[in-house]
């Protein structure tokens, strides 16, 4: 079932969806070689639960972090571990908070140290995506409007592999809510928008092929060719003429530009 918000809803939604801004920008000032995932994962939830949140991720159908930290060539659901992260090691850290009955839920990926051109510019290509994917997220319009202008600007402009076994979704009292938001489609198709529903759109991009696995703990997504993945997420809602994006990279950005450690995108 399909919950289109309130203006209160959205609003508490705004505050968990920036609650999930703030933590990222945390791990944006921190994260630097040798330091492990598990220790992010950590003050992930300490900071979350000292800021009046919950971790959405925490025990959700057995799922035992705080958060998502997933490492090259894991697509998502990585889980933190006591692996030292180094240098040319791409990090997509997606979060949950639960806060005044409502979730947030977005991701951004880092860059520690300088890449190789190819990378940059998978990360350039799948951050654009999200933003084109936003631009169709307005009253009227249709999910798959949506999901071809993700697909239009990563695989069908540059060749990158758009993984189809990973949808967005409807984001509201419950973590994941109707409809599910593919990153591919055509134009015209799917359940039409309206204003209040909010979304999680997440573009989820391989350099390689879009094929994906699983681990054997039933939830590590890895790119099938071992090829590097790019993972971004905002938290949306539907409006007439223009989205309003609940969540906001302004911080994490001015965070990863002044950390050292990280190459920013330009």
């Amino acid at each position: 079932m399909v919950h289109i918000k309130n203006p209160q809803e959205i609003e508490l939604m705004r505050e968990s969806a920036q609650l999930v801004s703030k933590t990222l920008a945390e791990v944006a000032k921190i994260l630097k070689p040798g330091i492990t995932t598990l220790s992010l994962d950590k003050m992930i939830g300490d900071f979350i639960k000292d800021h009046g949140g919950a971790p959405s991720f925490l025990n959700y159908h057995g799922y035992p972090f705080n958060s998502c930290i997933s490492v090259n060539d894991v697509v998502v659901h990585g889980f933190p571990n006591g692996n030292e992260l180094k240098v040319g090691d791409i990090v997509s850290v997606d979060i949950g908070v639960y806060k005044n009955g409502f979730h947030g839920d977005h991701a951004y990926t880092f860059l520690i140290g300088k890449p190789t051109d190819d990378i940059l510019q998978l990360v350039k290509i799948t951050k654009e995506s999200l933003y084109k994917g936003i631009e169709k997220a307005i009253e009227g319009n249709r999910i798959g409007d949506i999901a071809f202008a993700i697909q239009e600007h990563t695989e069908k402009k540059h060749g990158y592999g758009v993984v189809r076994e990973l949808v967005g979704h409807g984001l509201g009292r419950q973590l994941h809510e109707d409809p599910q938001v593919p990153n591919y489609g055509k134009r015209g198709s799917g359940p039409k928008l309206k204003s209040g529903l909010v979304l999680a759109i997440e573009p989820m991009i391989n350099l390689g092929k879009k094929e994906v696995y699983t681990d054997k703990d039933g939830w590590t997504v890895r790119t099938a060719d071992g090829k590097p993945s790019v993972h971004f997420e905002h938290d949306v809602c539907i409006r007439k003429g223009k989205a309003d994006v609940l969540s906001d990279y302004a911080p994490i950005e001015a965070a990863e530009k002044n950390n050292e450690n990280l190459f920013a995108c330009p």
